[in-house]
């Protein structure tokens, strides 16, 4: 009797590599809120996600391009930009009643000190409780941005200001050296304006 092919096709999603419908199912059966991650070319979204029999249910969400309004000058998906998207987020879960979440970071690797991971440093600093191994978050120096302006220096030094790889920034009259002071300032507006009454409680 003869036998079709012993393989079976991939669904869609998987053959794409949008999705890896194992480690989705091991999520969906926590039970639990999903913190997703996602990267595009220019910048990052984060979302907290609940699945439902109907499909996923985004419960609350931000963008890093939403730091352009708060005075962020810099690239919107650089470990600084994702840290303050953590924050955002963690803040906005919390006043919807939300404290736990599990990471979804997709098909992306869970590389050590990674913008993913930088966001979820974030989140929960914002006061989110999300099971991750400490060693995997992003240390304070890459959060400042420390890392960012020591590279720049480093650029002006040997080329000085013809570099193009900050050509935007000089346009623009914006000094990448400024990145760590700059970053406190726009930190401090989302921790009082987004952060609000349930980050005071968490203070006292």
């Amino acid at each position: 009797m003869a036998r079709g092919p012993q393989y079976k096709v991939p669904f869609r999603r998987r053959r794409e590599y949008l999705t890896d419908y194992r480690r989705r199912l091991k999520l969906v059966i926590s039970g639990k809120p999903r913190l997703v991650v996602r990267k595009t070319n220019r910048y990052v979204i984060a979302q907290v996600i609940k699945a439902k029999i109907k499909g996923d249910e985004t419960i609350v969400s931000a963008h890093t391009s939403e730091l352009r309004k708060l005075g962020w000058k810099y690239s919107l998906k650089n470990v600084p930009a994702c840290y303050l998207l953590g924050l955002i987020i963690g803040y906005r879960a919390a006043k919807l009643g939300l404290n736990e979440a599990i990471l979804d970071i997709g098909l992306q690797r869970p590389t050590k000190g990674s913008r993913v991971f930088a966001v979820v440093k974030g989140a929960i600093d914002a006061g989110l409780n999300i099971p991750v191994s400490k060693e995997k978050l992003p240390d304070e120096n890459r959060i400042l941005g420390n890392h960012i302006k020591e590279f720049m220096e480093k650029v002006f030094a040997e080329v000085g200001g013809e570099n193009i790889q900050f050509s935007r920034y000089l346009k623009m009259r914006v000094n990448p050296s400024d990145i760590v002071e700059d970053f406190k300032k726009v930190k401090r507006k989302i921790v009082m304006e987004i952060g609000g009454e349930g980050w005071r409680k968490r203070e006292r």
